[in-house]
Order: C-alpha cells, then structure tokens, then sequence
C-alpha cells in the first residue's frame, strides 16, 4: 500500500493525494468495473474494517448485509430496523465510501444524534479509505474530522442533526444513523426533507434501533411498512447475525432480562422509550372502528348508551388555538372490566363553548358523572357547565367552597393518577378501544420526576385516564358506585400470592421451612410495598 511521497496526501502514505495520475492495467479496469457495478463485491474484495477481536481484517459480509448494500443501491428512499451490534453502521459506512468514489460531483451528508458520533463514523470512511489500493482511490483534495473531499468533486461532511446542520445546502445522499434516538427529531427532519426532496435522485437512508413510538423514525418505519410513504424497509433481526441461535437468546436473557432483550435485539417499538405502562400491556391493547363519527368527527363512539348503565365522563381541557386539544372520555362504568365507550377531541374549539358539547353527550349517555381538569381554562368550563347550563351531576371537590368544581391536576393528583392508571391497565381492568388513545399511552413516557407525551405528540387523551385513575381511587367513587377499586385488586393480589406459595409438605431437617418463611415473609413484604403504592404513597418515579 505504501507508495512514492509525492503522491500521498499531506505525508500519509495510504492516502492518495488530488491530481495524481493513474497507469491503468486491463486487470485494474476490470476491477474498477466490478466496484463500480457492484458495492457488496466492492466491499468483500477490497474493504478492511476494525474487528474487536481480531483487528484489522477483511470485510467478510453477512449474506443479509450484502442485500442491504442492494437495497441501499436499488432504492430512492431506504428505512433500515436493524437490532444492536449487527453491523449496520459499518455497512451504511462503506456504502457511502462506495457511492463517493464511483460518482462524481456528489455531496454525501452523514448525520448523528451527536456531532462526535456523526465524526466517529466518518472517521470509519477514512479508514476503509486509507485500506484501498490507489488505483481505486479517486485522489484527496481535503481530509480532516469533519470532511473528505475528493478529485472527482464528491465530498463526504459529518455533522450532528440540528435543525440548521444541512440547512442551505444541495445533499445527494442524507445519511441518518440511530434517528430514532436524535432529540428534536420532528424540527429537524421537517428543516431537512425540503433539502433532499429538491432533486429527483436524492437518496436518504435512515437506520436506527427501536426507542418507543410515536418519535418519526417509528413513523417512517410503519409507513413504510403499509406502503403509504416512498420509503422502503429493511429490517435485521438478532436471528439474522451469524452465531445468534436459540442459545445465545437464552443465555442473552439469563444476563440481562427479557424486558432488556426485546428492546435491544428485539425491534419492537413497544415497550421501549420509559413508557409508563409497561411493554406486555401496550402490546396487548386493540384498536376498533367507532360504530358512529358525530359532531363532524370529533365524537367517535364505540359503543352506543345502555339502559341502566352508569358512565363516567373525565374531561382534559386546552385553550383551543390549534396546539393541545380538549378532550373527554366516557367510560362505562357498570362493566368488568370498565370499558371506553366514546372519545372527544378537538384543538380548536373554544373552552367557552366547550361546556355544550360535555353537556350535550354526557346527557346522552344517562347523564353521566362529569369530572373536569379546573386548572386555567378548565375553570371557565366547569362553571360554564355547573352554572351556566345547570348540569348538576359534576364532580365537586368541597361542598363548602365556591370554586370546588372539578380537580385540580397538580403534582400530587397527577402522581396518584399515574400510579392508578398503570395499576388498572396492566391488571386489566379498563378496556381502551381508541386508536388515538392507544397512540397517547404508547408515547407517555417519563420525564423527570414525571410522565408526559414524548416529543412530537399528545397526551390530553391519556390525562382523561389519570383523571380516571385518580378519581376512581378515591372514597368519593366508592361511595358512588359501592366499587372499592382498592380494595377489590388487594384482594385479587392477596389471591395471587397465596397460589404462589408452595405446600408445606413432609419436613425432614426444618431447612425447608426457614426457606419457605424467608419466602413468606418477602411476599409479604411485596405485597405491603404494592398496598402503599396502591394508595399513592410511593410515587410514580419510585418503582
């Protein structure tokens, strides 16, 4: 590889510098032709890489990397799912080496969540760069850490995904690693789109791991997978890898955990992201059609009002300028479990006249139990509602004070109604049929010492639930509905331990009843952690 000073770049002797002339063979232009038409033999015959054991060696593609350099190759617009440490990186890598040396005039973005790692990658160009015979190499106008610019008058840049990173500039080929984890993601690909979809053969390739829904990769990725977007997927999963069997699963879990496994080797985008309900219970909620769409839309029902039925109505409200939206559930509350039955939601809608459409469906559904957010504008509402239109089945927080009407979600009731919701939904005890509900507790996710939407989305539906949560936890609803929640899932985990506990058997030695009191005793332990928790006494962030 090492060859004559003059031509080398800047005194680097496996790098070869602008302007140097190159004495052809029929053996080197038969060569140059296969890499030309062809990446994966490209990158087979004459790419080496870094293996962590063994250094440096020849790039030996697995039979699912050279599809992706077809895919990458064949398609405008790609979208790669891909499980950890499965060589995505290093394949996109060398496809944007490929693509830089074989034509010309082009400018290959390479961005990161992070500037260093966006440098990082481009620092594997230039080792894959520096292991190439010369009669391959198009000449080296610039290298450093953030560039390479070529002789042919193709560039390779590194940056971070900013919302001004590529902004003003043409892109031929966007590269975007790990975009499912980029903070800002929907500013930054709404400033970039335009830039890539200015020409008519721009390629974008987009790869990522999963982190939870809602973010845009998840929505790329699903688009692309129903076919409504120009995207194509391809997607790696762990069994993909050579040496990735049924035994290094097992042995992968016995590690870390199951919980672990699925959201680094798994692809599935639920249950990753800190969701506040837990991966098993999003997976399991089904989205139905609405029977009936009224109040131009905004009203879906579910199931329509039954006789003798109790509902109960939680209320979110927004300031209706287009941003956040109102929105109200109605639950049935006669039903095991509980179940949705209706959903509002509109952004646009004033809270002034927010009070006739809570008036006019909760009187539809057996004038059902009203309970309102009062912070801000929800005050204008809960008076609109209680005293203006005279609607007297409204939850009252004191029947003393004036201005009692409705809750106040603030720290604490949110905290408890947090703790509520994800006790109800993963014990099973409320039926969500509402695809944008499903979509809200998907993508409500902590932050801090707390939960909201993650970014990009809304999550007014699911404050319903908290509300829900919070209120049908309280003495108030039991009294209502002679439904002790409480009490009602204590004993069902009372039952659940006492199943769990082995029979007392034949003891030889006492050994086998220390063991099972130690078991006992950490049981009961757990179970009087859970009563706490149950009563709001441990916060959402504790457990």
């Amino acid at each position: 590889m090492l060859q004559d000073q003059k031509n080398n770049y800047l005194g680097n002797p496996n790098v070869k510098k602008d302007g140097v002339a190159e004495e052809w063979t029929e053996e080197s232009v038969k060569e140059y032709a296969k890499c030309m038409r062809d990446p994966a033999y490209f990158a087979r015959t004459y790419v080496k890489i870094i293996s962590l054991d063994d250094g440096l060696v020849n790039f030996d593609l697995y039979p699912y990397q050279e599809n992706m350099f077809n895919h990458f190759n064949d398609n405008r617009f790609c979208v790669v799912l891909a499980c950890r440490q499965s060589g995505k990186s290093i394949s996109s890598v060398v496809y944007i080496l490929w693509y830089a040396i074989f034509h010309p005039e082009k400018t290959i973005a390479v961005l990161a969540n992070k500037g260093a790692t966006a440098r990082e990658m481009l620092g594997r160009v230039t080792l894959a760069l520096e292991n190439l015979p010369f009669f391959l190499q198009p000449g080296c106008k610039a290298l450093n850490k953030g560039s390479i610019e070529f002789s042919n008058n193709s560039r390779i840049i590194a940056a971070a995904t900013s919302g001004s990173s590529i902004r003003g500039m043409s892109v031929n080929l966007l590269f975007l690693d790990e975009f499912a984890f980029v903070e800002r993601a929907n500013e930054f690909y709404t400033s970039t789109y335009p830039v890539v979809s200015a020409g008519k053969e721009t390629k974008v390739i987009i790869t990522s791991t999963a982190n939870g829904i809602g973010n845009p990769f998840e929505k790329i990725w699903t688009g692309a997978k129903q076919g409504v977007n120009e995207f194509q997927p391809f997607e790696v999963n762990w069994w993909d890898v050579p040496g990735r069997d049924e035994e290094w699963k097992r042995q992968t879990i016995a590690n870390t955990s199951q919980l672990q496994f699925d959201q680094e080797f798994g692809n599935t985008f639920f249950g990753t992201g800190d969701t506040l309900i837990n991966g098993e219970t999003l997976l399991s909620l089904r989205a139905k059609p609405p029977i009936e769409y009224l109040n131009g839309g905004d009203f879906l029902v579910y199931d329509k009002p039954q006789k003798e039925h109790e509902y109960l109505v939680c209320v979110d409200v927004s300031k209706g300028r287009g941003q956040d939206y109102s929105t109200f559930n109605v639950i049935d509350i006669s039903t095991k479990p509980f179940k949705q039955v209706a959903v509002y939601r509109n952004n646009s809608i004033s809270p002034v006249l927010f009070p006739n459409i809570i008036y006019k469906y909760s009187t539809l559904y057996n004038d059902a139990y009203v309970v309102i957010e009062a912070n801000d504008q929800g005050s204008v509402v809960c008076n609109g509602l209680y005293y203006d239109l005279e609607y007297e089945n409204v939850h009252l927080s004191s029947s003393v004070k004036s201005n009692a009407i409705g809750i106040e979600m603030n720290r604490k009731t949110k905290r408890l109604g947090c703790t509520a919701i994800k006790d109800i939904l993963e014990e099973g005890k409320l039926e969500i049929v509402d695809e944008n509900t499903i979509m809200e507790i998907s993508t409500f996710v902590g932050k801090g010492q707390s939960y909201e939407a993650s970014e990009g989305n809304h999550d007014d539906l699911m404050m319903n639930l908290v509300m829900f949560g919070y209120f049908v936890s309280t003495q108030f609803f039991a009294d209502m509905t002679d439904i002790n929640l409480k009490q009602m899932m204590f004993e069902e985990k009372m039952r659940e331990i006492e199943q769990d506990v082995p029979p007392a058997g034949f003891i030889d030695d006492g050994s086998e009843h220390i063991e099972m009191e130690e078991s006992m005793r950490q049981d009961g332990e757990a179970l009087e952690e859970w009563v706490e928790r149950l009563h709001g006494t441990v916060g959402v962030s504790e457990w």
